[in-house]
């Protein structure tokens, strides 16, 4: 299991405060510093069976310069908005935790934690 978290961010904080709970092992991504390439998020976004435009952060400062909020959700807009991610980290929803099973979620709240959990033990 992995978990891709902004250490600032209260939501990673409480997901990896559960995780240890559970005594379970995953690996930290801090992908701020560790960013992911346009292909990792591509893997990660057909593992959350999401788009790109659904992990994105859109009251971010980058998104209001970029003005995703005006950009096509379509799939021919798909690789615009994987390379703006890539781009910009910060723009990613957080954490985001992929599971043992080939799935993953987006960890915001500890129902979703839990569910992560859950497929990691199966």
């Amino acid at each position: 299991m992995e978990i891709w978290i902004n250490p600032a961010c209260s939501k990673c904080r409480g997901a990896l405060t559960l995780l240890d709970a559970e005594g379970v092992g995953y690996t930290v991504r801090r992908y701020l510093e560790d960013v992911p390439s346009q292909d990792e998020i591509r893997e990660v976004l057909g593992r959350l069976g999401l788009e790109p435009w659904d992990i994105t952060r859109t009251q971010e400062a980058a998104a209001k310069e970029l003005g995703l909020k005006d950009w096509p959700r379509e799939e021919s807009a798909r690789d615009r908005w994987i390379a703006a991610l890539a781009e910009h980290p910060k723009l990613i929803q957080r954490p985001i935790i992929t599971a043992d099973d080939g799935t993953a979620v987006v960890g915001r709240t500890e129902e979703a934690v839990r569910e992560a959990l859950s497929r990691s033990r199966e």
